[in-house]
């Protein structure tokens, strides 16, 4: 196809509580590799549903020249599932099998179409992504939440879309499937829009879109060139709002003297027409045009506020649209002496290879980043640390207390609002401090009054780690399971201020280096072939 593109057609979006996501969106999505980003909860992934047709918008139109393939941030398949089915052809396979037993059926033709070597491409696809020790018939029961994430990709990628729609598809990969990813998007020649957070996914991209409450905003270039575009953007939209507001105080000003001046002429003329001559009439007239003139003055200042005070507001969204994620820094802990982490011959449950079994020792002064593969056992190690699980052998001695966030987001209850559970956290904080905290995070009145199950991933992610941040005693050691993940990148980098300035002891799981370079680690606890591999910094 020669003009593949999407189009959006004055779309709007009202959700069911009547609150209005996004109106008058207009764009049209080309061949050029795309990353749509914006702030967690503005409603990129429902965007994504209508631009592949799976959702409709409350007004508007969304128009494709081609066929689409989403793949969005959560699959659902049920527990009998298959490689095949998760990568989106488990119809065509069963369709195939039918035919080669024998069977006739018009459909299972139609189905299969070309697909003749499906199986073959599939496995092909599957050795690329550094998936050869799975086939088609593996059930997905038994994949680690990276390895479900490549296969999908892989059917992504078999796929005869003519554009792929992909929501945050580097979440939970390692970093050579990260890098396999990039490259794998890099040979793609159609139509390509990926949601992301992932700077150095949204390096390769084009061109950048933002979705604001404001609309959809265009940056004709690659990460770096947003950032600064961005940065400018806020530089001249801050200037702006100081000259209106300054403009604004003068006006006033202005005002106020002459409210001034007309007072006292009018005390003068009070004074002056006790002694005149001049009959009633006449000074009656000469007052009745004095108090004309000034209503006419204050009528014509009363509209140039009123227009100003538009043009701030405005000016002031364009700033607060881009407002600082504010994480406040947790309060430094009292440490103890010597070893807060000390395992010893540990061997860990459910891993095995050389990563199995680990030494391990950290003092409270210790910030490590644990990296390695899918499935070598990093998650495991921190729910061993938290006291979730229990090691089949060896010793582990945690002496603080530990705040664990896991990436599934356990600690957060689904049918509890945000707001419910900070104050079970933090019973001595005041709720006006605390609805504070959770607003200069991004999550506003709407998001932490209603059930936690509703929230978009960045949203329920900054809960949970609110939660745990400001609960009543600080944690002395934090475990975080790729705490990055979902993040919108305000929040992000306001995540890796917090976490620098934090003076506890840290253990941080993330397959971004982008992320780990900017959290001043002590050393980085590494899964090789031959174990881990402690490195200090």
């Amino acid at each position: 196809m020669t003009n593949i593109h999407l189009s959006l057609k004055d779309v709007s979006l009202v959700l069911p509580d009547g609150r209005t996501l996004f109106s008058g969106l207009n764009d049209q999505f080309d061949v050029r590799p795309t990353g749509l980003v914006g702030r967690n909860g503005v409603g990129k992934s429902l965007l994504a549903r209508i631009l592949a047709g799976l959702d409709q918008p409350t007004s508007g139109q969304s128009l494709c020249s081609g066929r689409v393939h989403y793949l969005a941030q959560h699959t659902g398949h049920d527990s009998g599932a298959t490689v095949a089915d998760l990568a989106g052809i488990g119809h065509i396979l069963d369709a195939l099998t039918r035919i080669e037993l024998g069977g006739t059926q018009a459909t299972d033709f139609e189905i299969v179409g070309e697909h003749w070597d499906i199986r073959q491409q599939l496995q092909l696809e599957l050795e690329r992504c550094q998936l050869g020790h799975l086939d088609a018939a593996t059930p997905i029961g038994v994949l680690s939440g990276g390895e479900a994430m490549r296969v999908s990709l892989a059917g992504a990628l078999l796929s005869d879309a003519d554009f792929l729609i992909l929501d945050e598809p580097s979440n939970h990969l390692d970093r050579p499937s990260r890098q396999a990813l990039i490259e794998q998007l890099k040979h793609w020649r159609r139509g390509l829009l990926v949601i992301s957070h992932d700077r150095p996914l949204l390096a390769t991209m084009e061109r950048i879109v933002e979705l604001t409450p404001n609309g959809l905003h265009s940056y004709g270039g690659n990460y770096s060139f947003y950032a600064e575009a961005k940065a400018l953007e806020q530089q001249n939209a801050k200037q702006k709002l100081e000259a209106l507001k300054l403009e604004r105080k003068r006006q006033d000003l202005a005002m106020r003297k002459q409210h001034e001046r007309a007072e006292r002429r009018k005390a003068r003329g009070n004074r002056q027409s006790k002694n005149a001559n001049q009959a009633k009439i006449l000074l009656d007239r000469q007052k009745e045009r004095s108090e004309v003139s000034a209503g006419a003055l204050q009528k014509s200042f009363s509209a140039s506020r009123a227009q100003l005070n538009k043009q701030v507001h405005i000016a002031a969204q364009q700033v607060n649209d881009d407002a600082h994620i504010a994480l406040h820094d947790i309060p430094a802990p009292s440490m103890p002496k010597g070893y807060v982490v000390e395992l010893e011959e540990l061997q860990l449950p459910y891993v095995t290879g050389a990563t199995g079994r680990i030494n391990l020792a950290l003092s409270g002064e210790q910030r490590i980043g644990v990296l390695g593969p899918n499935g070598c056992g990093k998650s495991t190690l921190l729910r061993v640390l938290s006291g979730q699980l229990s090691p089949l052998s060896g010793k582990c001695q945690v002496t603080t207390k530990v705040a664990y966030l896991d990436q599934q987001l356990r600690s957060l209850k689904a049918n509890q609002t945000v707001l419910e559970q900070i104050k079970s956290a933090n019973r001595f904080g005041r709720e006006g401090d605390l609805r504070m905290r959770l607003a200069q995070l991004g999550l506003d009145e709407q998001t932490i009054t209603v059930p936690s199950k509703v929230l978009s991933g960045g949203e329920r992610l900054k809960a949970a780690l609110a939660c745990l941040i400001y609960a009543d005693t600080p944690p002395k050691l934090l475990l975080l399971d790729e705490p990055n993940n979902h993040l919108d990148l305000p929040s992000l980098q306001a995540l890796e201020q917090m976490l620098r300035n934090y003076a506890g002891a840290l253990v941080v799981v993330s397959h971004d280096d982008s992320f780990l370079d900017r959290l001043a680690l002590t050393g980085r606890l590494q899964a090789t072939a031959h174990g881990w591999q402690l490195e200090a910094l």
